[in-house]
């Protein structure tokens, strides 16, 4: 087992879980991840948690849900870390155990590259600062203007709160990525309008190969122009995976554009939205699928006001 990735691991249940000796932690795991999840496992025997792992069938999608035995142990736990090829951050697993207390980690699509480079690097006090701030905005707004190359969307959050996912989840309940620095919420469903430019990354899919364009009407995907268009509706199906459910903002000034949209999501300089399931995170759309789509350097509006120029903050 790979020494440099038990250390990670190690300092990673530390400083961002808090994990303590005697605690029970769970690692749900696929084949693909397997690696990976033994090392965080071995961590956490070695830091004298009650540590288990259970590697279950990979799911197809994001958002697709684990097994009601997976679903079940995840809510017997103190800790859980989901090291998966696809996210099981919006499921109601994940939810369900972190309303009984757990504290939760979700690594979809997480390599050993990740472990050591990039977005786990940061300074997870900087960027948990610096996320807050921006979701203290996103909750107190009530309208968002995203703009870039001549397109524009509008969509409403009256009445949403904002969520920081700061990569630090040491009290019970507390759950997000890692690596982690981003600031979400769901839009308000059936509210947006316009067109989007999407120029970085797409989960499931990777980089985009060109920019892709993508028309919402009524809060719901009605077009998409581009080489991944078709992949990408594909993805999302003819449901409810089209109604736009995700907003956020990056904050993580370590992390890189790769293609893996768990680090993608997150680099300070960009935004993402997301189509399909919120119910999770203050939404109402249960899709089964959610399917995140990231923007380079957009110039985005709360209320008229400038939030980004360029993908820089400017408050």
């Amino acid at each position: 087992m790979n020494p440099l990735l038990i250390e990670a691991s190690r300092n990673i249940l530390k400083t961002s879980i808090g994990l303590a000796p005697g605690e029970t932690l769970l690692v749900v795991s696929d084949r693909q991840k397997q690696d990976i999840a033994e090392a965080i496992c071995q961590a956490g025997l070695g830091l004298g948690a009650e540590a288990m792992l259970v590697v279950m069938k990979e799911r197809q999608k994001d958002g697709e849900e684990p097994p009601g035995a997976v679903a079940a142990a995840m809510e017997q736990a103190d800790v859980v870390i989901c090291v998966t090829e696809y996210s099981l951050t919006h499921t109601n697993a994940r939810k369900n155990a972190a309303a009984k207390g757990a504290r939760i980690a979700t690594m979809p699509g997480i390599t050993a590259d990740m472990f050591t480079e990039g977005a786990i690097t940061a300074d997870y006090g900087q960027v948990k600062a610096r996320t807050e701030k921006v979701s203290q905005y996103l909750t107190n707004g009530r309208e968002v203007r995203i703009e870039k190359d001549g397109r524009t969307l509008r969509f409403s959050i009256a009445d949403r709160a904002g969520i920081a996912s700061t990569g630090v989840y040491l009290n019970p309940g507390e759950s997000g990525n890692l690596p982690s620095g981003e600031a979400y919420l769901a839009p308000v469903e059936g509210t947006a309008f316009g067109e989007i430019v999407v120029d970085g990354s797409i989960a499931g899919i990777g980089k985009v190969s060109e920019p892709l364009i993508v028309t919402v009407e009524k809060g719901r995907i009605v077009g998409a122009q581009g080489a991944e268009a078709a992949q990408l509706l594909e993805l999302l199906g003819e449901g409810d995976g089209l109604a736009l459910g995700e907003f956020g903002i990056g904050t993580n000034d370590k992390a890189r554009v790769t293609g893996n949209v768990l680090e993608d999501e997150k680099v300070y300089g960009t935004i993402h939205v997301a189509f399909g399931s919120n119910r999770t995170f203050g939404g109402s759309i249960d899709a089964g699928v959610h399917i995140d789509l990231v923007v380079h350097q957009p110039d985005v509006y709360i209320d008229g006001i400038s939030i980004l120029q360029k993908g820089r903050l400017t408050v």
